[in-house]
């Protein structure tokens, strides 16, 4: 006789768990529904609060100088994606098809933009191709003296050909990890199938290689063209009179104190990346395996010719990106700036770094940024982590935490503009209105506007979805029957948590902390409105203000204090790294 089930009994620690992952539901509530709704109602409403329906809209679109700027940003959007992608491809495909010498260190190369902010890249080109560029002023004259040679030459940086070239150097990085990662996965099987049938090397790439990356491919493109369309430090710093939709978010509401107009950008902006948002999760969703047990993994054979083409692809792209930001770090060093044509002349100096130079400021916004990062990075570890845990490991309530799970991915759509003007129309509400009613209560969270625990929040927020998804794939690696025997044996789940739990979970913890502490440093889109408080300026935030106010070398000493300590915490993250596996993973060799 078949047994009749019987209702589950609740213990004490089930209670706890589904209790945190309440906590966890109305956490995420306050950091990002309520914000964003608040966000949304406010493009709906005039100046004083009071609701106008889609005039907003109306006056975006039917305004000359707004509307362009949407088209701009679906210009240099796609444009962007095209090049970054396009290089990334080729990037990616020399280091896993080919044999070519020194792919640790193109690797690393190709990687070096993912830590520098987005300004550093437009300064760097500044340097590089501005109006007293290096390469525009033909090296200040140095090879016309001496050789009879000039090479200058004008690409007319400020506006579209800036922004492309920033926003290229800027999502190389995120195509070239996704591209190599498909590349990486092949069958050796077909390709000597396809060499067997003397099918020619152009048909085999068509037919065999890209089918086989062909998600891989639309992720990068998806990725890459959110990156483009809502990056704000590159347009801000070199896009000139090319407007593009973060520029207008940050001059309505900073140039003109427009802040229903800015909540009508902002969720113009907002709207294409949630549509790739939404269409790269069915992409990923649809991803299978496409080798099986039996693969035969694809190792390149030397062959001279294609080896060498792409090693000197290669080797120059990896000299652009040193290039853009080598000059931007000897730039904050160099005393002036226009004696470069004569070595004689040419003096060094950190006066670029001292208070009377950088303003009333000095360094004191990177001390700042140390600080935030930090708080960042702790405090978003413990929160992400405490998240996934729930969803992963809490039985039954599935419905919630698939819910939980949603509100994790979802700021992965939401610019960082948005963000942070989103916490300005929430958190700097005196009061809130009850939902269907004309009652009112004090806001509970007005206390923490203009302090940095907003700026806290903001940051883990932002980057709360890769985070998350980094936190739940090493959870979901973990074997449920740590967790079974442990109840068999009556041992609470936080001794579990604590005992088995966060030393198997210890190397995706520790590229948590570094991955939320190095963005947190270098971001500066989320952070642009929110540091009204006296004493709150960020490094980013002032280099944007110093390269405003035409104060070029101090803002690339400033830009080069943010690189060198995120390239710091990640060389030592990454020598500490194999030893951290190690320690953790030592039971199991």
């Amino acid at each position: 006789m078949t047994p009749q089930p019987t209702s589950q009994i609740l213990t004490l620690e089930d209670w706890i768990r589904r209790s945190l992952l309440f906590l966890i539901l109305c956490w995420l509530t306050v950091a990002i529904l309520f914000p964003i709704y608040q966000l949304v109602a406010r493009s709906f409403q005039n100046s004083d609060g009071q609701w106008i329906g889609l005039l907003n809209y109306l006056e975006y679109f039917t305004t000359p100088s707004l509307s362009t700027s949407l088209l701009n940003s679906f210009q240099v959007a796609i444009a962007s994606t095209f090049t970054s992608v396009s290089i990334g491809f080729i990037c990616a495909y020399a280091l896993t098809r080919t044999a070519i010498p020194g792919k640790g260190m193109f690797r690393m190369f190709f990687l070096l933009p993912i830590s520098i902010p987005s300004v550093t890249h437009g300064i760097g080109l500044i340097y590089l191709f501005g109006n007293q560029g290096i390469l525009t002023r033909g090296f200040f004259g140095f090879f016309q003296d001496r050789f009879g040679f000039d090479p200058s030459f004008n690409i007319q940086l400020y506006g579209f050909n800036g922004i492309l070239l920033g926003d290229t150097l800027d999502c190389l990085p995120l195509a070239i990890i996704i591209l190599t990662t498909a590349l990486t996965i092949a069958d050796a099987r077909l390709y000597e199938a396809a060499q067997s049938l003397k099918t020619p090397n152009w048909r085999t790439f068509l037919q065999v290689t890209l089918p086989g990356i062909r998600y891989g491919l639309l992720s990068a493109i998806l990725v890459c063209f959110i990156q483009a369309f809502t990056d704000f430090g590159v347009p801000i710093v070199v896009g000139g009179q090319f407007n593009v939709l973060a520029t207008d978010v940050y001059k309505q509401v900073i140039g003109q104190q427009n802040f229903a107009m800015g909540a009508t950008v902002s969720v113009l902006l907002v709207l294409p990346t949630l549509l790739v948002f939404v269409v790269n999760r069915i992409v990923e969703q649809r991803q299978i395996a496409l080798v099986g047990a039996k693969v035969v993994p694809l190792k390149p054979k030397p062959n001279l010719f294609p080896d060498l083409v792409f090693f000197v692809f290669c080797g120059f792209i990896s000299l652009v990106i040193l290039s853009v930001l080598g000059t931007s770090i000897f730039a904050s060093f160099v005393k002036v700036w226009y004696n470069l044509n004569d070595p004689r002349l040419l003096q060094f100096t950190l006066d670029n770094y001292n208070v009377n130079v950088a303003g009333s400021t000095g360094i004191e916004p990177f001390w700042n940024s140390i600080q935030l990062a930090l708080y960042s990075a702790g405090f978003g570890t413990i929160v992400i982590f405490l998240t996934a845990y729930l969803v992963e490991k809490t039985p039954g309530w599935n419905q919630l935490r698939s819910f939980i799970t949603f509100l994790s991915t979802l700021p992965n759509a939401l610019p960082g503009m948005v963000v942070g003007l989103s916490y300005i129309f929430f958190f700097n509400l005196p009061s809130l209105i009850l939902p269907f009613t004309d009652l009112s209560i004090p806001n509970p969270f007005n206390g923490i506007y203009t302090s940095i625990i907003l700026l806290v929040i903001a940051n883990v927020i932002h980057y709360h979805t890769v985070s998350f998804v980094t936190l739940s794939t090493a959870l979901k690696q973990i074997d449920a029957e740590f967790e079974a025997i442990a109840a068999s044996m009556r041992v609470p789940f936080y001794i579990t948590l604590v005992r088995v739990t966060l030393p198997l979970c210890l190397p995706a913890l520790s590229q948590t902390v570094v991955y939320l502490f190095v963005n947190s440093l270098r971001t500066v889109s989320a952070l642009v409105f929110l540091y009204s408080a006296p004493g709150l300026l960020l490094a980013t935030v002032a280099i944007v203000n110093l390269e405003d106010a035409g104060e070029t070398a101090a803002a690339a000493a400033m830009s080069t204090l943010v690189v060198l300590t995120s390239l710091t915490i990640q060389g030592i993250y990454g020598l500490m790294t194999q030893r951290l596996i190690n320690r953790s993973f030592g039971w199991m060799q």
